[in-house]
């Protein structure tokens, strides 16, 4: 029952612009967990990259309307594991963090520059101080590595199917 339920949420990104992005978010979300999958990344890591955004989808932006990572985490944290739970939520602080600690907004789109803007800028020192103790930050940061380079007209990506057999219930 869990595989149709994120199976129709991703289907659900299928076509949604990715916010000015040359890719939808489907495309987007598959290129991620495809990246995840490249550098050897576990289940729930890769799971997460593919959900990073389903807060996006219309099916979760209706039912939730808060900020996009919330709306996914309030969804997920029924059925996924905590940490693929974190590392979803996680992946705007994960940016906000990434451009404190590298200059990494030189490395973000136009799309994703103007979208930092509201999501708080760069984090405060002590924020990225307390955000680097968690246990999963690291990941959370691969995994922002992997959404930023995710946005390429035609890339090779898994497929959902790919994807949802590493959902281990």
């Amino acid at each position: 029952m869990k595989h149709a339920n994120l199976r129709k949420l991703l289907e659900n990104l299928a076509a949604l612009p990715a916010m000015g992005e040359p890719i939808d978010q489907l495309a987007h979300a598959l290129q991620t967990a495809g990246n995840a999958m490249a550098a050897g990344a576990d289940d729930e890591l890769i799971l997460a990259s593919a959900l990073h955004d389903i807060g996006r989808a219309p099916l979760l932006a209706n039912r939730f309307p808060i900020p996009h990572e919330d709306a996914a985490a309030e969804y997920l944290k029924r059925f996924m594991p905590v940490r693929v739970v974190w590392l979803v939520q996680a992946h705007v602080a994960a940016k906000r963090y990434l451009v404190h600690a590298e200059d990494w907004e030189s490395a973000l789109s136009e799309t994703s520059k103007q979208t930092l803007v509201k999501q708080g800028g760069a984090m405060s020192a002590d924020d990225a101080k307390t955000f680097l103790e968690h246990p999963w930050a690291q990941d959370a940061i691969a995994l922002r590595r992997w959404d930023d380079a995710a946005k390429v007209p035609g890339a090779a990506a898994p497929s959902i199917d790919d994807v949802l057999q590493r959902v281990a219930w």
